[in-house]
């Protein structure tokens, strides 16, 4: 099972709700919340870059004992600068232009493309054992990440509750009142991109109108500004899900688009 984040703020937990969280502090995107012992926790922190998309400015990584901090084309572990393929003790760590990828024994996979998206995959031991906003891991859509007992939380306040709170952090909350606008005039586009013939082999493999609503919410929030993040990001999150649930989609990118 796969947790992963993507393009304008998108998270999909590891029991299939997807939701939108804007927030740029450090948060725990999911850790092994056991109290006696925590085999490893990975925290993410975004910032707005120059063109005001969200990308994902590092990864902290703790697997046992070793800690392990990605940013961009750069991997540390230790608070050594390392060079990649990289082993050690039941850690593998491997890099080229696009992917910076983890492999530990303990049962996981992370997968980050050095900009806006990162994708941990888990072992099903850690079934209900996980917190953080890839939520717990039980199989059960929105209870204990959305619904607690007898209260109902939005996405955003999901969100707020996992941060990491540090001393000297400044920085705020997201806005909890801060929802999407309703974007059905962009329905027909989305729908179309994503049911192309180069997605032929995902259609029955993904929850397809969850993509469809995150490229509708994307091309809202990019107000007409037609650059590759508000068009790109979900297609290639579409596109790297498929593959992972054992589909093959075909070109979908071209000289002209994405």
């Amino acid at each position: 099972y796969v947790c992963s984040t993507w393009g304008n703020n998108h998270f999909k937990t590891f029991d299939g709700d997807m939701y939108y969280f804007p927030g740029t502090c450090e948060y725990n995107f999911v850790s092994d919340c056991r109290e006696s012992y925590t085999e490893f926790s990975v925290h993410i922190q975004r910032t707005l870059n120059s063109n005001n998309h969200p990308e994902i400015q590092y990864i902290l990584v703790k697997i046992k004992d070793m800690m392990v901090l990605l940013k961009p084309r750069v991997v540390v572990v230790l608070g050594r600068i390392v060079k990649t393929p990289y082993y050690n003790s039941g850690v593998f760590i491997e890099s080229d232009n696009i992917y910076t990828k983890i492999y530990a024994k303990i049962g996981m996979i992370l997968m980050w493309n050095q900009q806006d998206a990162l994708m941990v995959e888990l072992d099903s031991k850690f079934n209900n054992h996980t917190c953080g906003l890839c939520g717990d891991y039980n199989g059960i859509p929105i209870y204990n990440e959305f619904i607690q007992g007898d209260v109902s939380y939005n996405s955003i306040t999901f969100g707020n509750l996992q941060k990491i709170s540090k001393p000297n952090a400044r920085c705020e909350d997201a806005d909890e009142t801060q929802a999407l606008p309703s974007c059905n005039g962009h329905r027909d586009e989305c729908q179309r991109l994503l049911t192309s013939p180069a997605f032929a082999d995902c259609r029955l493999r993904l929850n397809l109108e969850m993509y469809i609503q995150a490229c509708m919410q994307d091309k809202c929030a990019c107000n007409g500004n037609e650059d590759s993040f508000c068009l790109c990001s979900t297609l290639s999150e579409y596109s790297r899900q498929c593959s992972h649930a054992g589909g093959r989609p075909g070109q979908w990118r071209t000289q002209s688009f994405c």
